[in-house]
């Protein structure tokens, strides 16, 4: 089977939630899976602008991205956070390839227009999945940061959730799973969701029962659910453990986000 799975930064912030993904996506991988992770890194980068001097702001969930913050993510996404995960793969003996969208094309980005104007954030406006099955047939994982060259030869920062789901579509995936660090979709009274219809969306954004960053991953769920991905599901990353057996068995932790 192909999985598709995304990291955030908080994640691969934490020593041992980072060890236990790597481990359980090792897992996956060496029964015969094809596995490629997309990763964030919004905390690092966040941190690496403070010590620049530099304030982060978001609108939405998606960060405002000048010329500055968009080369320090250049340097922090693609840079210190994708070697790290590839050596935490590494550790659990899975060869993996670190790279970004923008490598060998993979994907291309256009500018997303909003209101207000957030700079250097993109949308995956095409995508090329061969160098991904290249990797796959030399028994790696591809690693996958979240920067994308746009037609204008630009760097554009994309939202990791919006590449996770843009990557599940681009090479049919059978499933797309987001570790995070929330336990699943809370509902009003903060009960996590188990199940949750695409239907349901609009209008827990509207209560704001969802807000900040589930925005757009919700927003990216759904695409991925419309662009033919079978199975789609945020999952706590301390329970990783379950993502080797999450297509063969119930899983009772997170969230699944379902058509209907």
């Amino acid at each position: 089977m192909r999985y598709v799975v995304k990291l955030g930064g908080a994640t691969l912030e934490n020593p041992e939630l980072l060890h236990q993904c790597a481990q359980a996506i090792a897992e996956l991988a060496k029964d015969s899976n094809q596995v490629a992770i997309v990763h964030g890194g919004g905390v690092q980068l966040t941190r690496t602008l403070k010590q620049l001097g530099k304030q982060s702001q978001f609108v939405s969930g998606l960060r405002v991205t000048d010329a500055e913050t968009r080369d320090t993510a250049l340097m922090v996404l693609g840079g210190g956070v994708n070697k790290a995960l590839v050596a935490a793969l590494d550790a659990h003996g899975q060869p993996a390839v670190g790279l970004s969208g923008g490598d060998g094309l993979v994907f291309r980005a256009r500018k997303k227009q909003t209101a207000p104007d957030l700079g250097f954030v993109g949308e995956i406006a095409a995508a090329d999945p061969r160098w991904l099955e290249t990797i796959w047939k030399m028994g790696a994982v591809p690693v996958i940061s979240s920067i994308a060259l746009g037609f204008d030869g630009q760097y554009y920062n994309i939202n990791a959730d919006e590449m996770a789901a843009a990557c599940a579509g681009a090479c049919h995936a059978d499933a797309l799973v987001f570790l995070t660090d929330v336990p699943g979709v809370m509902a009003a009274d903060g009960s996590v969701m188990r199940w949750l219809s695409i239907d349901q969306i609009a209008a827990l954004t509207r209560d704001e029962v969802i807000t900040g960053g589930m925005l757009p991953k919700l927003s990216a769920c759904r695409e991925a659910l419309l662009n033919g991905v079978k199975r789609v599901r945020i999952l706590p990353a301390k329970a990783a453990e379950a993502l080797p057996d999450l297509c063969s068995t119930r899983v009772s932790h997170g969230t699944e986000v379902m058509v209907a």
